[in-house]
């Protein structure tokens, strides 16, 4: 499993340790990836993804992961993200197709 963000797609950054002597010997900056279990209203379950605190402040103030799927272009969406937005938009018409009956 690769250390990047599911949703923002942010992973790692290459770098340098400068010491006082300026000696530059190479770094990886790693990004701060949680494993938060995001609730899906329309799939009935919560989901578990790998996020950054940034990518869960998006989810967030987008007000929820179905809204933030449902919103957003196929086109800026990871491919485990597009997976995940077919399944809401599914179980989405199934229950709005259930309240209309």
């Amino acid at each position: 499993m690769s250390r990047v963000c599911e949703l923002t797609g942010k992973g790692r950054q290459v770098g340098n340790n400068v010491s006082h002597a300026n000696n530059k010997t190479k770094r990886r900056f790693m990004s701060n990836l949680q494993v938060a279990s995001v609730l899906s209203d329309s799939l009935g379950h919560s989901v578990r993804l790998r996020l950054t605190p940034r990518g869960i402040k998006t989810i967030e103030h987008n007000g929820g992961i179905d809204a933030y799927l449902l919103g957003t272009n196929d086109s800026k969406l990871s491919p485990e993200m597009l997976t995940l937005k077919r399944r809401v938009s599914s179980a989405k018409a199934k229950k709005d197709a259930k309240k209309a009956a």
